[in-house]
């Protein structure tokens, strides 16, 4: 595992290929109050790039193109939440997206553990440590241990699309899950706007 820290954006030259895994982490979990801290990415090639942002800093220009380029699809684990302080911090709209928590609940029925470290754990015998997730990620100076903890959340995201890509033709629910990825921009648009805890749907 190699983890490359960048202060504020990503380098203009880098290239990321047709997908890239994304994550982020925060202040708390709401992203109307708590503000975003990082955002992991990975090519897949086992190098994670963490880019660092102080509070009131977002401009990003690099990131924020990635996040909207329509060529390069998104992986992310419950991208609702990222999707949401993204579009609340960085003023992007991430798409195409995957999330690998949604294709997980519909072909892993047998289950209710849809968390990342389960799936890891199941499909690719990955056991990851998550003791560093509760840590202050506003601090000015992180700790090698929350480095890691950040790598770790998109270091696996393209091995996990893969066997739930299998999962899901198996189950015949590919297009399903598409239509779900493609919704979680307004899922996410619903969440900020104050929508989180209802359900439009119901009666």
């Amino acid at each position: 595992m190699s983890v490359v820290l960048h202060k504020g954006d990503l380098p203009g030259d880098m290239e990321f290929g047709s997908s890239v895994a994304v994550d982020t982490e925060t202040m708390g979990l709401d992203p109307n109050r708590d503000r975003l801290c990082l955002v992991q990415l990975s090519g897949g090639d086992g190098t994670a790039h963490i880019v660092q942002f102080s509070k009131g800093s977002y401009e990003a220009p690099n990131l924020k193109k990635l996040m909207s380029d329509e060529k390069v699809t998104k992986i992310f684990h419950f991208a609702r939440f990222d999707v949401a302080v993204m579009k609340a911090y960085l003023e992007v709209d991430c798409t195409p997206v995957y999330c690998t928590k949604i294709a997980s609940k519909l072909c892993r029925t047998y289950t209710d553990r849809h968390g990342l470290k389960d799936i890891c754990r199941e499909l690719l015998g990955v056991n990851l440590d998550k003791q560093q997730q509760s840590s202050n990620w506003g601090a000015e100076e992180l700790t090698q241990d929350q480095l890691a903890y950040a790598a770790s959340d998109v270091l696996y995201l393209h091995k996990l699309q893969e066997k739930l890509d299998e999962m899901l033709a198996k189950e015949e629910r590919q297009e399903l899950a598409q239509s779900c990825f493609e919704f979680l921009p307004t899922r996410a648009a619903l969440d900020l706007k104050g929508w989180a805890e209802c359900d439009i749907f119901h009666h």
